[in-house]
């Protein structure tokens, strides 16, 4: 109906067009809005103070002129001018029952448009350092990523999934030397664990496989390893100096063919888990992508190099550093410390020019809530790039709490205290995880409820939603115990029996289907979607309790039947576009 009101429009602007009252190159874009309150209609359109400056014509002057222009159509019974030149369309109920047929006809197909066609995206998210299992604050980011992700291919987009992988740098070096001391003490080596080394059980995992296939290869005397290493923070000493030390020792000891290939180990094993956890939780990506490739290609060097040239890097106390305060960003930032080693930024910028030197319209970065500050600078480097910056979209992902009982659950992946998203998964299931972390903004702060979540009540969203799906198979499954048949046929050739104030509350519910799932894509907003189900789950419970379907009328079942089948299509599009199910029982 949107779409026949925009055509509707559209032919009434060109006409005034061509008359001369309307003085424009193109035809405009058509804003139409579904009304908040039925008294002013179904649908309005702002048009006419859009084009009222350009049309030299008070608002409501040129809505009159817009509204005689329009074509009749038997869709629409009336329309209005309200307010400052408002425009607003009263669509004939009749029409409500379009949406059923629509609904079968279409079945997964419904709701998905191709106003994207064409236009290529890329959506990187999660990204976590490998340095440990993801953790539940990890699964918000991946739920958020993944719904959008897969919203921008329902509406037409070509959508390329990526995870960049920070696999170069310190953090990197620091679990390496982690693994190696939990393999030293596998070897039988009395260690003292770093404070600031990583401390999960996952490191003497990874070590105990190492030593089980390898033995002593790695081994080598703790003296030496010690030796003259600065005390650590227990003990009065810097906890970074400590560590970086250990860094240096591990690396002169084992010399470099030996610590990469260790290295290369203890990265593999986490990345594995990485991705089979992410499998499992739904998520999939087509490349992931390796923060090293930008080092060994010199991609890195030639962004830098691009840079230079244009006058936007300098020298100071030895460092290279990026004039990112020339372009919008708090200050200027180093790229090459004293050391000539890169900085992560450096590495990012060289990323970001890959992303767009491979030809995607739009780049779009999932972020924690916490690196908003770091958004000027990226969108600096590319401006300096010579790029456009607008191309990037960074959307926020505030880390989930999550609660047992009233005790909150620590979250440090360095401590290695926190609860993995298997074991989430593990508790809650999937589906679960997935609708609670979606059910809200992605920037919006979420205490996970774990009891909640578990639980086999109206009051658990998910469970209220996927009921709403299994209720109507129970349905059908009692048509076929009764030996009655579907005739869904019948039923769709009699809708305008479905007269009951609750059909109509579901007919005006399931065609919003389209816009609520177009709305949700185009403003990255999955939890639209989430809310859409969950009212359209309330519409279906609440007309279930009020009716009975398997009426001995042939006609007013299958007429029914019909509509809560195409309730049970719209609930299965909609939580499949989630990667949640729909099951057919509960």
């Amino acid at each position: 109906m949107k779409q026949k009101i925009e055509a509707l429009i559209i032919q009434a602007v060109e006409a005034l067009m061509a008359d001369g009252v309307l003085n424009l190159d193109t035809t405009p874009e058509i804003m139409i809005e579904r009304t908040r309150d039925a008294q002013h209609g179904d649908f309005a359109s702002n048009l006419a103070l859009v084009l009222a400056k350009p049309a030299k014509l008070n608002p409501r002057q040129l809505a009159e002129k817009i509204i005689a222009a329009l074509p009749a159509n038997d869709s629409i019974t009336k329309i209005e001018l309200a307010g400052p030149g408002f425009i607003n369309f009263f669509v004939n109920p009749n029409t409500q029952y379009d949406v059923v047929k629509k609904i079968h006809e279409l079945e997964h197909a419904f709701g998905l448009s191709t106003i994207g066609t064409g236009k290529k995206v890329q959506v990187e998210f999660v990204s976590a350092n490998p340095t440990g299992p993801l953790h539940v604050g990890h699964g918000r980011g991946a739920a958020y990523g993944s719904a959008v992700a897969d919203l921008l291919v329902a509406v037409g987009f070509e959508v390329h999934r990526e995870y960049y992988v920070n696999d170069a740098g310190r953090q990197m070096d620091i679990l390496a030397t982690s693994i190696w001391l939990r393999y030293l003490e596998v070897c039988g080596e009395h260690v003292t664990f770093p404070s600031n080394a990583y401390r999960g059980d996952y490191a003497r995992t990874i070590a105990s496989d190492i030593y089980n296939n390898d033995k002593d290869n790695y081994r080598r005397p703790i003296e030496l390893v010690l030796e003259h290493i600065p005390a650590d923070e227990p003990q009065g000493g810097d906890k970074d100096e400590h560590i970086d030390a250990l860094i240096v020792r591990m690396k002169t000891l084992l010399g470099p063919l030996l610590y990469r290939e260790f290295f290369q180990i203890g990265l593999d094993t986490i990345l594995e888990d990485i991705k089979l956890d992410l499998i499992d939780f739904g998520v999939d990506y087509q490349q992931w992508f390796s923060e090293r490739q930008l080092m060994d290609d010199s991609s890195v060097e030639n962004a830098l190099e691009r840079l230079r040239v244009g006058g936007y890097l300098y020298k100071q106390e030895g460092a290279t550093w990026f004039a990112s305060s020339q372009l919008g960003d708090e200050k200027d930032r180093v790229v090459t410390r004293e050391n000539g080693q890169y900085t992560y930024f450096a590495s990012d910028i060289a990323y970001h020019m890959n992303k767009l030197d491979r030809g995607f319209d739009q780049i779009i970065d999932i972020w924690g809530a916490d690196h908003h500050g770091y958004v000027p600078r990226v969108k600096a480097a590319i401006k300096a790039l010579g790029e456009d910056d607008s191309k990037l979209t960074v959307l926020l992902v505030q880390f989930a709490v999550l609660y047992r009982g009233e005790e909150r659950v620590p979250m440090s992946t360095r401590s290695g205290e926190f609860v993995t998203l298997r074991q989430l998964r593990s508790e809650v299931g999937k589906d679960a995880a997935r609708f609670f972390y979606l059910m809200r903004r992605s920037e919006q702060h979420m205490d996970f409820d774990l009891k909640l979540a578990t639980s086999k009540s109206n009051e658990n969203p998910v469970f209220y939603v996927q009921y709403a799906h299994a209720r109507v198979c129970s349905v059908l499954r009692q048509l076929d115990e009764k030996g009655w048949e579907r005739n869904l046929s019948l039923g769709l050739e009699n809708l305008e029996k479905l007269t009951e104030e609750h059909e109509s509350s579901l007919l005006a519910t399931l065609v919003r289907y389209p816009e609520v799932l177009e709305r949700s894509a185009l403003q990255y907003e999955p939890h639209q979607l989430v809310i859409y189900l969950r009212d359209l789950a309330h519409d279906f419970h609440t007309y279930y309790n009020a009716h009975q379907f398997l009426v001995d009328d042939a006609v007013l079942r299958n007429t029914r039947i019909s509509l809560i089948c195409a309730v049970k299509q719209v609930l299965a599009n909609g939580l499949g576009l989630l990667s949640i199910n729909a099951p057919e029982s509960m």
